[in-house]
């Protein structure tokens, strides 16, 4: 009988705290504020803000050889919108057997007189050397956000000769249009100091990078106008500032490799920034940082305060993986922010959106990130009043 009561005690304990746990966890958001990450499983996540809405595009979530959407009005409650970019379009290039199943990979959407043009990297289905990575870039055209979007030529924008991958437009003031984008580290081999001391260490034989170049482009879209020019690239020495953080992939011996990828180009009073991403995507490392310029395609310096966002985890946070952003602002325009992907010890492996408070002041940028706590809604949000 004792045993009975005891054990009768026991489960009632146990579910009374299982109610108050799951009354607390449900507890509602309080008004006029989010919480990250968003419901949004994402990589690479790309913004526009067009009549009034937001439309989000990025690697993954629910597109099979293409891309999806999302959309919002207020840049925190997302609407699923389908598959905007199908890879067997009538202008289709790209190979959708290729590994990585084509490898659809960091959209980018721009609003042009009325047009919406979209920026992706694919397995190109030109590759008679049959090369596992054969990455080039391509631009498709549709009347609405929402597409469907289809390939404005029968291949990509250029070749360089290398594969290209993260395409990123800036429309600059004086009319010319420039574009930037990652070679990837495939077959890429560099000697430097970190190359150096991996291999002293028995680590990698060599180390693979990405660079991040720049190149106008024609109005049209058809082409490129002279030559590609190296923008970033990872640190030669060790005694280099930026040297630690954008080695870590390799000093933590994820991978033989070094990235500068996800580049993101604007200009603000009279100053060019370029953000990009560093390390191993898949690792938790992977971070962002920024580097400045009086003009469009370079010379750029990297930032002292880099980087600009990167894990928590180690700190008592739970996100790690940040980066390959892009940046929108509130409705009213009032306030910028930085969309980004990165994982929590929830969502493991997966890839969802973060989107957080950025500022821009005297050429420097400040990210006020990565944040899971309440944040205030973006400016210019109507958050509806509670009537008492």
């Amino acid at each position: 009988m004792k045993n009975f009561l005891l054990l009768s005690t026991l489960l009632a304990f146990f579910f009374f705290t299982q109610l108050n746990a799951q009354t607390a966890s449900s507890k509602p958001q309080a008004a006029g504020t989010y919480i990250n990450p968003m419901k949004v499983q994402f990589g690479d996540p790309f913004v526009l803000h067009t009549q009034g809405m937001y439309y989000m595009y990025g690697t993954g979530g629910e597109a099979k050889h293409g891309f999806a959407a999302y959309s919002s009005k207020d840049m925190v409650n997302w609407k699923q919108e389908g598959q905007v970019f199908f890879n067997n379009n009538k202008n289709g290039w790209s190979n959708s057997k290729a590994k990585w199943e084509g490898a659809y990979w960091a959209p980018e959407v721009y609003e042009v007189k009325g047009k919406y043009y979209l920026f992706y990297s694919a397995q190109w289905n030109v590759n008679p050397t049959n090369e596992e990575e054969s990455f080039r870039i391509g631009v498709a055209v549709a009347d609405k956000p929402t597409g469907p979007f289809i390939d404005l030529y029968n291949h990509p924008v250029f070749d360089p000769g290398y594969p290209t991958i993260d395409a990123n437009v800036l429309f600059d003031t004086n009319g010319k249009i420039y574009l930037y984008y990652s070679r990837v580290a495939y077959k890429h081999p560099v000697e430097s100091e970190i190359a150096a001391l991996a291999r002293k260490n028995g680590w990698f034989k060599e180390i693979e990078e990405s660079w991040v170049y720049g190149i106008e482009l024609k109005p049209d879209f058809s082409g490129v106008i002279g030559e590609p020019k190296l923008i970033l690239q990872p640190p030669m020495s060790l005694n280099d500032k930026q040297s630690e953080w954008e080695s870590r992939s390799v000093t933590a011996r994820e991978v033989n490799r070094r990235w500068t990828e996800g580049s993101v180009a604007f200009k603000k009073d009279g100053i060019y920034y370029l953000m990009y991403s560093a390390n191993n995507f898949e690792g938790q490392y992977y971070a962002i940082g920024y580097a400045t310029a009086t003009n469009p395609l370079g010379p750029y310096k990297k930032a002292a305060n880099n980087p600009v966002l990167q894990k928590n985890n180690d700190k008592g946070g739970e996100v790690s993986g940040t980066g390959h952003n892009s940046i929108t602002y509130s409705p009213d325009g009032k306030e910028m922010f930085c969309v980004y992907h990165g994982r929590t010890a929830k969502t493991g492996n997966e890839r969802v959106v973060f989107i957080d408070r950025m500022t821009v002041k005297d050429g420097i940028i400040t990210i006020a990130g990565p944040t899971t706590t309440a944040q205030k809604m973006p400016s210019g949000v109507i958050v509806p009043s509670i009537k008492k």
